[in-house]
């Protein structure tokens, strides 16, 4: 009797042992499925594209070129281009977290980022007037938003949503992926749809203006920024 109990015993702790096994490569794998990924280094291109007397056609044109950020890990350098000639730099800025710092162009190549932490009055990132906006508030109307279906776009396929009030109307597209950048136009979408949201389409109905607005990812940087990263790095080697 004795024997059978200890056999019964080690029969259990065995199916005990195999189920918290079981549970915990489950547990794993849900993490490593919903982790994000962070690239290391990059940039990334805001574009704009407004059309004016959009419900005439779309024959009046104006591109923008918004801001190329480029990052490594989570410091920001911004170039913002000239809206007028995008070719001048009119202004770069090195980001970090929820502060920015404006870096004068001319003197971008010898800039030690850790330096303008102790030398420079920061300015918070959401009350930045030019280049790439930074918000945390939601968009208008967010919670009455409808979703369609989806769509291939750039041989990209796109999670989409549309936003229709008296005065606008908008339309959304979400690249699924678990790669996260460190600069997003509305962060708490991405979260919602578990993707970057990448392109955003408004027509101002009172205006009959209609813009475009195009996040574009690379893999590479700036020159500007290049020079500056480049730079930062020979000196934390050097000392």
């Amino acid at each position: 009797m004795f024997k059978n109990f200890k056999s019964k015993l080690k029969r259990e702790e065995f199916i005990l042992k195999y189920k918290i096994i079981v549970f915990s490569s489950f547990l794993f794998l849900v993490i490593a499925c919903n982790k994000e990924i962070k690239p290391e280094k990059g940039g990334i291109d805001l574009i704009s594209n407004v059309y004016v007397d959009a419900s005439k056609g779309l024959n009046k044109v104006q591109n923008f070129h918004i801001s190329r950020l480029n990052y490594l890990h989570d410091d920001l350098i911004e170039v913002i281009p000239d809206l007028t000639f995008p070719e001048i730099t009119a202004q770069i800025f090195y980001i970090k977290d929820s502060l920015c710092f404006k870096i004068n162009p001319e003197q971008s190549k010898s800039t030690i980022l850790s330096e303008i932490f102790k030398t420079q009055k920061s300015i918070l990132t959401v009350k930045k007037q030019t280049g790439a906006i930074f918000s945390n508030e939601w968009i208008p109307n967010y919670l009455h938003r409808k979703n369609i279906s989806d769509t291939v776009l750039f041989k990209k396929n796109y999670k989409r949503f549309e936003i229709n009030s008296k005065e606008s109307f908008s339309r959304f597209y979400i690249y699924p992926t678990d790669t996260i950048l460190p600069y997003s136009i509305y962060r708490h979408v991405e979260k919602d749809y578990g993707g970057r949201l990448e392109r955003i389409d408004s027509y101002n109905k009172e205006k009959d203006v209609f813009v475009t607005l195009q996040l574009l990812s690379r893999k590479n940087w700036d020159i500007e920024a290049k020079e500056i990263f480049d730079f930062n790095e020979f000196v934390k080697k050097k000392k």
